[in-house]
């Protein structure tokens, strides 16, 4: 048999559920319990840090910034080498499995209250989600066959639970901080991560025992079933994350260039292959190269949510509701506005691009409305921070609920169809590299988002002036851009050479 080509394993006759295989479902769970774990800390970290490591002191809030767009960074590269993993080594059951163990011990870590143990805990965080994230999402896909109808509306509910996991866990772990074991004046910021660390543990729990369901896909194949296998992964886990916390410890400069560098890399990679393949290869290559590009500028201003926005959220936002004494809306909550904005409005999007039919937006202006809704949000923050300031210093508060709101429609433009794009325009053999470049394209940007929060927030901590300037920045750069991409939008369709 030496020598043959390993057929494609058949896809079990899974008992239905809702018209769906009866595994999806336990992976919607597992999924929900990992972003609840994920987003329950997104509203803290930043407070936490000028709170803890600071005393307070708003001089903290620009490192805290920074420290914040590395962290997610490295989440998204981290992504890269998980995927390489499960496809080469141990299979996507045990990568998830090993990736849920050890973020969970990372959200423990950052509990204690001690600066390098903090790092050391984010870095652990990055490593495992790097190996749970990218492969639960592959999983998914392996319960059709390529031609099931079904699979879009799959995915479809399987980001449900996403979005579920997120939008629940910053209002419980909120309450926790907030009215349950601390107050609004001091949060107890260890109570948010150890029920994010309760809720990765479910996620592990649930997946374990609900593997069984999966009737063997995921697992590795027969020849690389050695459990020693898994062994040698978690000696390489616990090698990356010392590496991961010297990442985090350059500083977000530094590993700017780091990231640059490996993105460079990945492109001269991806181009090289691409004129091999001929003249329509190259052209569609270098069109996904220019989405990326444009990518960058997207997430460095829409992550602005876990950064610039919570200091915002916290000092210049009225979140008092019915005057004094009255409802005071918790920072934390902000960040569920993403997510059910996301599910509210995903289906009428959806809708909206159905009924336009030939006249529906080609891939680069669909990118190109996103850079420009995003930048809405900000002309709204402009407005807000130069007319609506009231005496005590503070915005509206439904100021900052609709800047979520306006956002979430620019990703819902933007981000369900690049790594769709992808599949269709990375050369042949190194799809899997071109998956790469949107996830690295997507930490640059993050990391960016770090850098310009802390510009926002200044030296001395973030005032009306220094927002209105940092973000009336943020809207000329990304009308601009997305005005650039409208007006580039017919050169980058011709590359594409018939992709829709």
């Amino acid at each position: 048999m030496s020598g043959t080509a390993t057929p494609t394993p058949a896809i079990p006759e899974f008992k239905q559920t809702l018209g769906h295989p009866k595994p999806l479902w336990m992976l919607f769970m597992t999924e929900f319990w990992e972003r609840f774990a994920f987003y329950g800390i997104r509203w803290a970290l930043v407070l936490y840090i000028v709170a803890q490591f600071y005393g307070g002191d708003a001089t903290g809030e620009a490192p805290a910034n920074r420290v914040y767009g590395a962290y997610l960074a490295l989440v998204y590269a981290a992504a890269i080498f998980g995927g390489y993993i499960a496809d080469r080594v141990l299979g996507y059951q045990r990568s998830i499995l090993l990736g849920a163990v050890i973020m969970a011990a990372g959200l423990f870590m950052i509990a204690l209250p001690n600066e390098q143990i903090f790092k050391l805990g984010l870095a652990t965080i990055v490593v495992g989600n790097g190996l749970f994230k990218p492969n639960i999402s592959t999983m998914v896909g392996k319960l059709y066959s390529t031609g099931d109808e079904r699979r879009d509306s799959g995915f479809t509910i399987f980001y449900m639970g996403i979005n579920a996991g997120a939008f629940i866990s910053p209002i419980l772990t909120g309450l926790l901080a907030e009215k349950v074991f601390g107050t609004s004046v001091m949060p107890a910021y260890k109570m948010v991560f150890m029920a994010s660390g309760i809720g990765m543990l479910i996620s592990l729990v649930w997946f374990w025992f609900g593997r069984r369901e999966l009737a063997g896909i995921g697992r590795p194949p027969a020849d690389s079933s050695e459990k020693r296998k898994v062994l040698y992964v978690l000696i390489g886990a616990l090698v990356a994350i010392p590496v991961v916390y010297l990442l985090l410890a350059v500083g977000a400069t530094t590993l700017q260039w780091i990231l640059l560098a490996m993105f460079v890399a990945l492109c001269a990679m991806l181009l090289v292959e691409a004129f091999r393949e001929g003249s329509v290869q190259r052209d569609r290559c270098i069109a996904m190269l220019i989405i990326f590009t444009f990518n960058i500028l997207f997430w460095m201003f829409f992550e602005q949510a876990g950064s610039s926005f919570t200091f915002l959220a916290d000092k210049i936002v009225d979140r008092d509701l019915f005057g004094a004494g009255g409802f005071v809306f918790p920072n934390a909550w902000f960040q569920s506005v993403n997510s059910l904005a996301i599910i509210t409005l995903a289906p009428i999007i959806a809708l909206i691009w159905v009924k336009m039919r030939s006249a529906n937006p080609s891939i680069p202006r669909k990118f190109g409305l996103g850079l420009i809704f995003n930048g809405l949000a900000f002309l709204l923050l402009m407005f807000a921070l130069s007319s609506l300031v009231n005496d005590a210093g503070k915005i509206p508060f439904w100021t900052l609920f609709m800047v979520y709101v306006i956002q979430s429609i620019g990703e819902l433009c933007l981000s369900p169809i690049g790594l769709s794009m992808v599949t269709k325009l990375a050369p042949m053999r190194l799809v899997g590299f071109g998956m790469g470049g949107w996830f690295l394209s997507t930490g640059i940007g993050n990391n960016l988002s770090g850098i310009f929060a802390g510009i926002v927030s200044g030296e001395g901590g973030m005032t009306v002036q220094s927002a209105h300037s940092g973000y009336t920045f943020g809207f000329w750069a990304l009308v601009g851009a997305g005005v650039l991409l409208f007006l580039i939008a017919p050169l980058v369709q011709k590359l594409m050479h018939g992709v829709k």
